[in-house]
């Protein structure tokens, strides 16, 4: 199910048959580094199933990202809850392919989730944790308009906690 468009993407619902195309990116040791280690294919499996459980329970989650030209599944974006210091948080989390790092397809993406998140979730802000020396990463959670705000120890690893709010939002 398609639940977000944007110039160059498409963002749909994951699904079984993604399992090969979405471990081209889950599986690359330098697209995971700065995760505990890449997923085999059994966590690209549980990956999928996971995000079918949000989809179910909350409505959202990570999403394939399409590129409109050629309809090929690049990497993911989405919105999840996760629990930081003791309070649910919404965060946008992506992955991007390495071949295609540097065009600009995440914060593409990011953008179009932040704004999903503020139209159709009753939150305040929504927040990217990502780990201090990600600096990629970092760089487009700045170009969607967020700040970071404050360290976080998270699954036992430093994260910045990246965020913006709804009413700042508005104004990116």
């Amino acid at each position: 199910m398609q639940i977000l468009e944007t110039s160059r993407l498409i963002l749909r619902e994951l699904g079984p048959d993604d399992t090969d195309a979405i471990a081209r990116v889950l599986s690359d040791p330098e697209t995971m580094r700065f995760y505990p280690a890449p997923y085999d294919r059994a966590g690209v499996e549980d990956w999928i199933a996971r995000n079918l459980g949000r989809y179910a329970h909350d409505g959202h989650g990570r999403w394939a990202m399409i590129l409109k030209a050629g309809g090929e599944l690049i990497g993911d974006c989405g919105l999840t809850v996760q629990n930081v210091d003791g309070t649910d948080e919404i965060e946008i989390g992506y992955h991007v392919r390495r071949d295609l790092w540097g065009h600009g397809l995440a914060t593409e993406a990011a953008r179009a989730c932040r704004d999903y998140g503020f139209a159709h979730l009753s939150v305040g802000r929504v927040i990217s944790l990502i780990r201090p020396a990600n600096l990629p990463s970092r760089r487009v959670a700045e170009k969607n308009g967020m700040a970071a705000w404050k360290e976080v120890m998270w699954h036992n690893l430093p994260h910045l906690l990246y965020a913006i709010r709804r009413e700042e939002a508005g104004n990116k």
